[in-house]
């Protein structure tokens, strides 16, 4: 009996999501669109059987949309990231040791288990997560996390029950001998081509060679996927993340504008949220950085500015950020554009608890009172949903500038005025 890593993964994870508080929607093609309603970024299985490929823009499928009765759905991220939340608390019941890989992705650590009882547990897995979540999953099982991605990708085939366990090393050759290297987990497209340009076309050719010759081509980072595949687990489980060293909240708008005052609208909420995650994740920003661009894929005037102020002090005050972000969109507007993005880059990130006091920032009962002030801020806006409590410089009502979101379907779980009604 030895360790096994467990790779769980939700299927068609936003399409399955909309399916949850609609279950009319069972067997029925579905797809979920980017930001703006842009482009197909999600579909399930029967979406997938009508040739819908991902990234195709959506307006030039509204009539196959409309013909096939494809359901279509605008992003709708408040309820993914709660379901993903319901999905990975339910995970972290099975294994101490665990892995959020991504939000709709996560490993697991079981040790010293034998064969039959690792495939119980994954398919009870399974039943346990659609059960308490309506989310499917499948499991990759392996001695490795780089041969668990790949046991996960074959869980997905429509003839399995989900579950695909990789300890046969025959087995484990057959399917190697069958991938692209550009398949494996780890190696981005630049590798795989210098790999092909070897001679080196298959995960089993990469398998098989030596040592010194991996580590020259692809340095020990490739080494260890390469030692991944022969059943040598190299990649440890990440527990905790890496630190951020910053943190974006940028969107494109939806329509494009010129006026400097929707722009200050705009970066003032995005500011606003920024800080909101900073503070969330117990971090403070020594620099605020604010970019303003055009459309740079459609004809006409193009512009694209930039600019990063240092902080006073380190902070996470919503204040003390949004005054320099307003003064560095005045800075690298100009006037005549219509422009189609903005956004928000919090910099030189660190905890809290270890940032450097100045002389320059609130002290004593003013700092108290300030980040009382934060607290109510964030408790409101989580209770009563985003947005309920805001700087005034944001504006009120639905702007031009917000994100088309026409097809969204309701916040069924973080909003206590989208709750789902029983009828």
């Amino acid at each position: 009996m030895r360790d096994f890593y467990l790779m769980v993964d939700c299927n068609n994870f936003y399409a399955s999501c909309e399916r949850v508080f609609a279950p009319r929607l069972e067997g029925k093609p579905v797809v979920v669109l980017s930001n703006n309603d842009g482009c197909v970024i999600a579909r399930s299985q029967e979406a997938k059987a009508l040739g819908i490929v991902m990234g195709e823009p959506a307006y030039k499928r509204e009539t196959f949309f409309a013909r096939n009765g494809v359901h279509v759905f605008s992003s709708n991220y408040a309820l993914y990231g709660d379901m993903s939340a319901r999905v990975m608390q339910t995970l972290a019941g099975f294994a101490e040791e665990t892995e959020v890989y991504s939000i709709d992705e996560c490993f697991l650590l079981l040790r010293g288990l034998g064969t039959s009882s690792l495939l119980e547990t994954a398919r009870e897995i399974r039943r346990t997560v659609r059960k308490w979540t309506g989310i499917p999953v499948c499991v990759g099982l392996a001695r490795t996390k780089t041969l668990a991605k790949i046991a996960n990708r074959l869980a997905k085939k429509a003839d399995g029950d989900g579950v695909r366990l990789l300890e046969d090393e025959a087995d484990i050759d057959r399917i190697l001998g069958d991938m692209d290297t550009g398949d494996i987990w780890g190696i981005g497209r630049k590798s795989a081509l210098r790999l092909s340009s070897c001679g080196v076309h298959t995960a089993l050719d990469l398998k098989n060679q030596a040592d010194d010759w991996i580590r020259r081509q692809l340095t020990v980072t490739g080494l260890r996927t390469a030692l991944e595949l022969r059943q040598i687990p190299c990649i440890a489980l990440e527990d905790t993340p890496p630190p951020a060293r910053s943190l974006v909240c940028s969107r494109s708008f939806g329509t494009r504008i010129e006026s400097l005052e929707s722009l200050e609208e705009a970066v003032s909420a995005y500011v606003q949220r920024a800080a909101e995650k900073l503070r969330r994740k117990g971090l403070v920003a020594a620099a605020v950085q604010v970019f303003l661009e055009t459309n740079r894929f459609q004809p006409g005037p193009r512009y694209a500015g930039s600019r990063c102020r240092a902080l006073a002090a380190p902070t996470a005050d919503t204040l003390d950020l949004h005054g320099p972000a307003l003064e560095i969109l005045r800075d690298i507007h100009k006037p005549g554009y219509k422009y189609q993005k903005a956004g928000v880059i919090l910099l030189d990130l660190s905890p809290a608890g270890n940032r450097q006091l100045s002389f320059l920032e609130p002290h004593g009962e003013e700092k108290t009172r300030r980040d009382a002030l934060m607290r109510v801020m964030d408790r409101i806006n989580t209770v009563h949903g985003r947005g309920s409590l805001t700087l005034a410089a944001s504006g009120l009502g639905k702007k031009s500038w917000h994100m088309r979101q026409e097809r969204r379907s309701p916040c069924y779980t973080t909003s206590w005025a989208e709750l789902p009604l029983v009828r």
